[in-house]
């Protein structure tokens, strides 16, 4: 009894080993076959009215002619080769060499690789089925359903569906073309993730990343890394930058720009969104925008900036905690309004209460401008500058109109009314004409600077005088009521006239005062996009190369190394098929004078 068991262990044990002798060995079925001395111990191959078929573990190779030695599991098939593993890789080439042992196939001439969603075209390609990745360095080309890729060193991992290429890729699309050194590339989502310089070229829209990520199919992109998008007239800079190509849009998020090319200004803050078919930019978080005027600069910040319209018609909004500053001027608001076509500058509270807490809003809080130790205010504050000299050309305050000039030694000259229209001369205030219901507090001084006395007048027009932005001299029209009285016949409760307000602490002196008492805002963490893991060589080191090779290859060892940037592939199979082309046709002529009737 134990003598059978033994006997039946040893049939199963052997059965089994040749069983998975059977499944490693290649299978194979041909019309002809010969034997050449030319090849020893090969079978010589080919078609009559059905291909040459190789099988072995799940891959079918069909070709017209083989050369196939079976004591080492290894063939080279030659013309209209099919190989196909599965329902989703098939591969067509010229030229294909196979090794079972291995499972190390290369192919030559013409190869078109395809799977479910994507073609790869390229002269000549390794497929290691062990590892489950392809490769190719002589220059490759991928159809996707959206795009076609192109690059000179490319791998293709099964597993994943995700190409990796290197040197040269360029994705072609209808409707824009990116050009990189490094993508890898997931077929089944068209997604495409970008390293080093890169950049997406349009009609309407060039994009620069050194790392970014984009849906071809979705036509939506994430850049990080020096990442720029440039529009006609428009450059975009930030962190991070979104892009939605169906819908026009785009975002940045921290430390970005809004570079206007057309019209010499920038606009900077941490969070803005473009509309490019509406010509229109928003930015929130600090937003900053400034404009060049006469060698000098003009700069206005906000709670948000709106900037809409094309280049020559470009308008710029601000809401809430408007601040201006430019060298010789600042001012603060509610809301600001210009327009760069009209050179409109408007100075707007558009709320008595306004919602947010901000530098106006306190009751009585109106738009106000600074200009050395002179203020303005009123309801609605317009500047108008010259657009060919950029210059301010007037000024006119709207209703309520209140100018004080801060006396050089003591108190304050002022003067109201219902309108203030003020002239400049090379960016200077020289003269203010104020109109309806005017009054004025006057501190009359001699030449030498001693106070001669207060004056309080009405008048229906009063024409003031500057030199130096201090008041010279003060002229009063029509209906004139008022007299000149030592100061201490002033009281000082008298010496403010009604609805004076002095906001010389709030004046901005410097760029920095622009943020002063702002709270600083919370910037978003952005999510990178990491650099791709280190991949071992497709072909490892040089002695796991010459395992992978049967020395019947037409490849060396040396042939299989893993290509650097400049490397390109220059492996021939030219002469190698003539040979066995040469030697199939003899032996055809043997066989059909042996056999005539066939």
């Amino acid at each position: 009894m134990k003598k059978c068991t033994f006997f039946l262990v040893l049939f199963f044990l052997g059965f089994s080993s040749l069983q998975a002798q059977e499944n490693t060995t290649i299978k194979h079925e041909e019309d002809r076959s010969s034997k050449d001395p030319d090849y020893p111990g090969a079978l010589i191959m080919s078609k009559v009215s059905k291909q040459v078929h190789f099988i072995h573990q799940g891959i079918d190779v069909w070709c017209d002619n083989a050369v196939f030695y079976e004591n080492e599991n290894f063939f080279k098939a030659y013309g209209n080769v099919r190989m196909k593993q599965g329902d989703t890789v098939s591969m067509k080439s010229n030229y294909a060499e196979y090794n079972g042992d291995t499972q190390f196939a290369f192919a030559s001439g013409q190869v078109k690789m395809q799977r479910p969603n994507t073609t790869l075209e390229t002269d000549t390609l390794f497929f290691d089925r062990l590892k489950d990745e392809a490769y190719y360095r002589s220059g490759g080309k991928i159809i996707d359903t959206a795009s076609v890729l192109t690059s000179q060193i490319g791998r293709y991992y099964l597993k994943d569906d995700k190409y990796s290429f290197n040197t040269d890729v360029t994705i072609t699309n209808p409707k824009y073309i990116v050009h990189s050194n490094q993508m890898d590339f997931y077929s089944e989502t068209g997604n495409a993730y970008m390293y080093g310089p890169s950049t997406i070229e349009s009609e309407t829209t060039t994009i620069y990343c050194e790392r970014g990520f984009y849906d071809t199919r979705g036509d939506t992109g994430y850049f990080v890394k020096n990442s720029k998008i440039d529009y006609n007239n428009r450059t975009v800079k930030g962190d991070s930058l979104y892009f939605d190509r169906s819908k026009n849009f785009a975002s940045a998020t921290n430390n970005i720009r809004v570079i206007d090319t057309a019209n010499q200004s920038v606009v900077s803050g941490h969070y803005a969104e473009v509309y490019r078919e509406k010509d229109s930019v928003i930015i929130t978080k600090w937003p900053l925008a400034s404009s060049l005027q006469q060698n000098d600069s003009l700069f206005i910040s906000s709670d948000t900036l709106l900037i809409t319209g094309k280049p020559e018609n470009r308008v710029i909004r601000g809401f809430y905690d408007v601040r201006l500053f430019k060298a010789d001027m600042s001012g603060k608001s509610d809301s600001i309004y210009v327009d760069q076509k009209e050179g409109i500058t408007k100075l707007i509270n558009i709320n008595n209460t306004p919602v947010k807490p901000t530098s106006i809003s306190k009751p009585g809080r109106k738009p106000v401008i600074w200009s050395g130790l002179n203020q303005m205010t009123g309801d609605t504050i317009k500047i108008i500058s010259n657009t060919e000299t950029e210059q301010i050309d007037s000024l006119l305050v709207y209703k309520n109109a209140f100018l004080i000039n801060k006396d050089t030694i003591e108190g304050y000259n002022q003067i109201k009314g219902q309108e203030l229209i003020g002239h400049f001369k090379d960016n200077e205030i020289y003269r203010t004409d104020i109109d309806k219901n005017t009054e004025t507090l006057y501190y009359s001084r001699s030449e030498d600077g001693e106070l001669i006395g207060i004056s309080k007048t009405l008048s229906s027009r009063i024409e003031i005088f500057f030199k130096d932005r201090d008041i010279e001299d003060v002229y009063y029209y029509q209906n004139v009521d008022g007299n000149l009285k030592p100061k201490d016949q002033f009281p000082k409760p008298e010496r403010e006239l009604s609805g004076f307000n002095w906001r010389g602490e709030e004046q901005l002196t410097k760029k920095q005062d622009l943020f002063l008492g702002k709270e600083k805002p919370k910037l978003k963490k952005i999510e990178g996009i990491k650099l791709p893991e280190e991949q071992d060589k497709f072909f490892g080191d040089p002695e796991n190369s010459k395992q992978l090779l049967n020395p019947n290859s037409r490849l060396q060892a040396e042939d299989l190394k893993d290509a650097s940037r400049k490397d390109t592939d220059t492996l021939k199979v030219q002469e190698d098929t003539k040979k066995v082309m040469d030697t199939i046709s003899d032996q055809n002529s043997k066989t059909i004078k042996s056999n005539p009737k066939n």
